[in-house]
């Protein structure tokens, strides 16, 4: 709301993430319209969620955690930051390309669901890169699958979500920038190319990949191609769900 009612003069900016694609139809009355009333100025990177299970959990493949979901239905309890969340939604798309049940557990942010996920209360979580490695590295957690279209350069011997077999699976959160619509077009384009090439920078490119974000540098036009393609794409699956964050 702040950032849509500033004033265009690339002075307010947002850094946003692919929620802001699922808002668009998870809120029945935002008081803004995402593809009107924001101007997308530079797409920074994305990454890939690992698939994570407790250890508990007698799975170590997408394969053998499919199968396991499917001779046991809703035995299998997965936390997310909250109804509408990233790790709630990616888990909806699952279900609906696999048919699999799963039972939802919806938490106030990421950090309670992790610590429940790491004492055995709750049995898989999708999480991002950044949250999960630390985890992996310590044995608390075990990564079974990604769910990029193709894999992690930060998990390189895990195989994606797709190549276990579910086709068309794919989630990529991206991670960008975002202005108010009325930004003149100089401006986005100036601060997309400044963007960019910060981005360029080998030691800047590093950093981020260490933390599992693949720099993904687009023109604002290619970015707003993003947004429009996600608001529908989401849009579709969460209506078919009959998830409302109100």
């Amino acid at each position: 709301n702040q950032v849509v009612k500033a004033p265009g003069d690339g002075y307010t900016l947002m850094m946003m993430h692919q929620g802001l694609a699922f808002n668009a139809t998870l809120y029945a009355n935002l008081t803004y319209d995402t593809l009107r009333d924001l101007a997308p100025v530079a797409n920074i990177g994305a990454t890939p969620n690992a698939l994570v299970v407790t250890a508990s959990l007698p799975v170590r493949t997408p394969q053998e955690f499919l199968a396991y979901a499917r001779t046991n239905p809703n035995k299998i309890s997965y936390g997310s930051g909250g109804i509408g969340s990233a790790g709630h939604l990616s888990m909806e798309l699952l279900q609906s390309l696999t048919g699999i049940k799963l039972t939802h557990v919806p938490y106030k942010g990421s950090g309670p669901a992790l610590i429940d996920l790491m004492s055995g209360e709750i049995q898989a979580m999708l999480l991002t890169m950044p949250a999960v490695m630390p985890y992996l590295k310590s044995g608390k957690l075990r990564a079974i699958g990604t769910s990029g279209a193709k894999r992690s350069p930060a998990l390189p011997t895990l195989p994606t979500i797709d190549e276990a077999g579910v086709a068309g699976y794919e989630y990529t959160p991206w991670y960008g920038m975002f202005g108010p619509a009325t930004l003149p077009k100089s401006v986005v384009t100036r601060l997309n190319q400044a963007i960019n090439k910060i981005l360029s920078e080998p030691a800047i490119r590093d950093q981020l990949a260490q933390q599992g974000l693949e720099i993904q540098p687009l023109s604002s036009e290619q970015f707003a191609d993003v947004l429009r393609a996600d608001v529908a794409k989401w849009g579709k699956i969460i209506r078919d769900a009959g998830i409302r964050a109100d």
